[in-house]
Parts: C-alpha cells; sequence; structure tokens
C-alpha cells in the first residue's frame, strides 16, 4: 500500500510489488493491481457483473438489471421484503451465520428509533478478500442493496465502515454515492425512491477488532474500538445506542436476487439447509488463487480443482477454512459438501469464505506460529482471558517449535486445550472465542510437531 501525503493524499493498494512499481506509484502513476480469477460454478448471481461491467456507471448498473430488486421491494412492501429473506434462509456470510431476516425484523419492530443500517466492509480476516471484489466491481449494487434494507427496517441513514487498506473500494464506492444521489437513489425522497435514506463512508484504522459489529460500532462513534458486552444486542442497542441492522457485504449483494426474483428462484440451487450460492477466497498453493461463486453443498475438492488444483508436485497437507478464527481440516476433507450444516457436522466453518490450501512444501508450524502472533497483536486487551490467552498459546507454540516443550508433546497439547477452552468461555467476544481454533485443529488433524519429530 503506497501512500502519498498532500492537499489530497493519493492511495494505491497493489500485489506483485517491486521497486520499480513502488516508484511509479509514490511518482503518482496508476499501478494495476495484482491479476486474480474470478470464475463461477452455476449461476453467477453475486459476480454476475463483476469483471463484466463498468463499475463506475450508474447507466451501465441500470442497464445490467441494477434497481429492478429495489423497484419490486417498494412493490411487496416491508414485510414482504423480509418474508422473502425469511424464507430464502439467507443468513449472515462474515462467519456468524445469523438470519438476515431476522435481524432486519427485530429492527424493523423495535419502537424506539433513528434506527440506523450499517455495512461491515471491515474485511480483516485473513485470507478473505471477496467483500473487496464486490466493493470494486459492483459498488451500485451494495448501495442499491443497503436502500432496500433502509426501507425494510425503517431506518434514514446508513454507513459503510469501511477497510483502511482498500483506497480503491473507497474511491469507487464515493463516486458510485455520488451518483447515486444525482439519480434520486439516495439522500431525501424522492419520485424513484418514496422515502428519505442516505449512506455516509466510514474508514477503518486497521483494527481487525473492528469487524466485531460492537467494537465497529464504537468506532464509527468516535471511541477507541472495543466490543460492548452482550446483551443488549445491536438489534435493539446499537450505533449511537439505537436499533442497528449489521451486515457484511456479501450478504447485503444477496438480498437483490432474493428481492428480485423471490426466494423459490434463489433456492433452486444449493442445499435445503444452505439454499443459493456463496463466495470462496482460493489462496495458497493453487494454479489460480481467486473468489469463485459456488452452489452451496460444492464438496471441497471440486472447489480446489475449480482454481486449477494444487500448483507444484508437492502432494496436499491440510486446508484452513474460514480464516485465521477457523479450523484446518486434513486431505480426508476433500468430499465435504461446502454447506453451513455439512462443515457444522464435521466440526469445520466456512467462516468468511476462506479456502487456504497449504500442500507439504510449506512448512505449517511457522504459519501456525504467524497466526498465533496475528491474534496476539489484535487482541484489543479489554478482557484477561483473550489479552493473557493469545500470549500464552504464542509461547507455547514457540516452546515446541524450538523442542524446549515443558514436559512433553501430550502435556503441552493438554495446556493449549485449557487455554482454548478458557477464552472461549470467557472472552467477550470472538476474536478470544476464536482465537485457538486453527491451532488446536492443527494439531489434531494436522500434526505438525508429531512430524517434525520424525
Amino acid at each position: 500500500m503506497v501512500s502519498v501525503a498532500g492537499k489530497r493524499c493519493v492511495e494505491q493498494a497493489f500485489g506483485a510489488a517491486d521497486i520499480a512499481r513502488v516508484e511509479a506509484a509514490l511518482g503518482g502513476a496508476r499501478v494495476a493491481p495484482a491479476r486474480y480469477a474470478l470464475e463461477a460454478s452455476g449461476p453467477r448471481r453475486l459476480l454476475a457483473r463483476a469483471g463484466r461491467v463498468d463499475p463506475c456507471s450508474i447507466e451501465a448498473y441500470g442497464a445490467s438489471g441494477g434497481w429492478r430488486a429495489l423497484e419490486r421491494a417498494l412493490v411487496i412492501g416491508r414485510d414482504g421484503v423480509i418474508g422473502e429473506l425469511n424464507a430464502a434462509k439467507l443468513v449472515g456470510r462474515g462467519g456468524a451465520a445469523f438470519p438476515t431476516g431476522r435481524k432486519w425484523e427485530a429492527v424493523a419492530k423495535t419502537p424506539a428509533g433513528p434506527r440506523y443500517l450499517v455495512c461491515n466492509a471491515d474485511e480483516s480476516e485473513p485470507g478473505t478478500f471477496k467483500d473487496r471484489v464486490l466493493l470494486e466491481e459492483d459498488p451500485f449494487a451494495l448501495i442499491e442493496a443497503m436502500v432496500i434494507g433502509g426501507y425494510a427496517t425503517g431506518a434514514e441513514q446508513g454507513y459503510i465502515y469501511l477497510r483502511g487498506e482498500y483506497p480503491l473500494a473507497a474511491e469507487r464506492l464515493e463516486h458510485a454515492m455520488a451518483q447515486s444521489r444525482a439519480a434520486g437513489r439516495l439522500g431525501p425522497a424522492h419520485a424513484m425512491k418514496p422515502f428519505a435514506f442516505d449512506i455516509e463512508l466510514r474508514r477503518g484504522g486497521g483494527a481487525y477488532i473492528c469487524g466485531e459489529e460492537t467494537a465497529l460500532c464504537a468506532s464509527i462513534e468516535g471511541s477507541r474500538g472495543e466490543p460492548r458486552t452482550k446483551p443488549p444486542f445491536p438489534v435493539h442497542q446499537g450505533l449511537f445506542g439505537k436499533p442497528t441492522a449489521i451486515n457484511n457485504v456479501e450478504t447485503l449483494v444477496a438480498v437483490l436476487d432474493i428481492v428480485r426474483d423471490g426466494a423459490a428462484a434463489y433456492a433452486a440451487v444449493g442445499t435445503p439447509g444452505s439454499p443459493g450460492t456463496k463466495l470462496f477466497c482460493v489462496s495458497g498453493t493453487v494454479r489460480r488463487p481467486g473468489v469463485y461463486e459456488v452452489p452451496f453443498g460444492t464438496r471441497l475438492g471440486e472447489l480446489i480443482e475449480l482454481a486449477g488444483g494444487l500448483s507444484g508436485p508437492a502432494p496436499l497437507q491440510g486446508i484452513l477454512l474460514g480464516g485465521a478464527a477457523g479450523v484446518f481440516v486434513g486431505p480426508d476433507k476433500l468430499a465435504l459438501p461446502l454447506s453451513f450444516e455439512d462443515a457444522r457436522a464435521a466440526g469445520a466453518t466456512l467462516g468468511s469464505g476462506v479456502v487456504f490450501v497449504l500442500d507439504e512444501s510449506i512448512p505449517l508450524v511457522p504459519t501456525l506460529r504467524r497466526i498465533a502472533a496475528f491474534f496476539r497483536d489484535e487482541s484489543c486487551g479489554q478482557c484477561v482471558p483473550c489479552r493473557v490467552g493469545t500470549v500464552r498459546q504464542e509461547e507455547l507454540l514457540a516452546r515446541l517449535a524450538n523442542g524446549k516443550p515443558r514436559g512433553d508433546l501430550a502435556a503441552e497439547r493438554a495446556l493449549l486445550a485449557e487455554l482454548g477452552q478458557a477464552m472461549r468461555d470467557a472472552s467477550i467476544c470472538g476474536l478470544g472465542q476464536t482465537a485457538s481454533s486453527a491451532i488446536e485443529s492443527a494439531l489434531v488433524q494436522l500434526q505438525p510437531f508429531v512430524k517434525s519429530s520424525r
């Protein structure tokens, strides 16, 4: 990420960085971001316009089917919108998987106002980049979905809390919001939108903890980004102490197909428990890293093959599902259907859609230590179980990596399990509650320290 200070700060973020590209960016030249795959298996819904329609043109958005979902929402009414979401079984795609219709209904029925709608675009889970693609390639879709959300919940003000390291997304969102206001899609009541609703963009400062919904609210309010004890939940007392619906980018964009075409059409693909399609961020040792849209129920091995399979001759070692807060699974799980219910039954999680593939050329122990260091650094420090537990977890891995365990491997594994249980039981938020998930699963499923001692 390159920032050039001045009267107007210019920021660029790009991959495949070298000295020449960085010097060009510092000189003011626009540097093309690294290329990535953007593919679908089955219906292309969430990625319908990504890479195909000009993201900077409201006319192109309208010509490609934009605003039709909003038009139908106004016909079926607020209760009709929420009814379609409930019938479609849409749940949050950021990891928590809470039913979206129930969340919107709770906000709409809370008598005290004003109400708020917040888009959580602070996509900071390691290995996740699907929301970035939607923000950069289809910003008008998010705006339309938020307008529908404002209508259904009775909110007049929305906020997009955007990850600070996404400068291109910020630029395109600001442009799209300006065009939408000029067209009467945002702002005061208008013939094309007969109710008041506007959106404000807020950029985060790089804190992973602000992806937690109550810490996000605190950050928007101008306070330190720390989670709040729940209950009360944000649907009753959220932003500025008022009823607030908080959804991530993918969840909101999924609303469009459901409202436009109906829940039955949406559920034509997927599984009974997980209808529709899902975005997965496939990275690691695969030939074509990128964002893939597949129907729920697609098998894990099929998704990896869609990404070109393993990139080298080394055999598969393991797969991290759900990001740093997720779990590792072994090669024996390639037949796992990617649905919420199947992942839960297998003791895994889809989380935010991360599929990080490691072949045996990648040393696993440094990867686990990096995950532990990440949680140590990103803990806000508010509660003791997380603040102390993440440090002790990293120290334990360091002892094993250096061949100096306290006792033997079995004793250290028992201690790690005890640390993880304490963090799950007593941490205020999901950061501490999931800080040991990937590491504990790796020690059980992949046994890195057993292999390294042979």
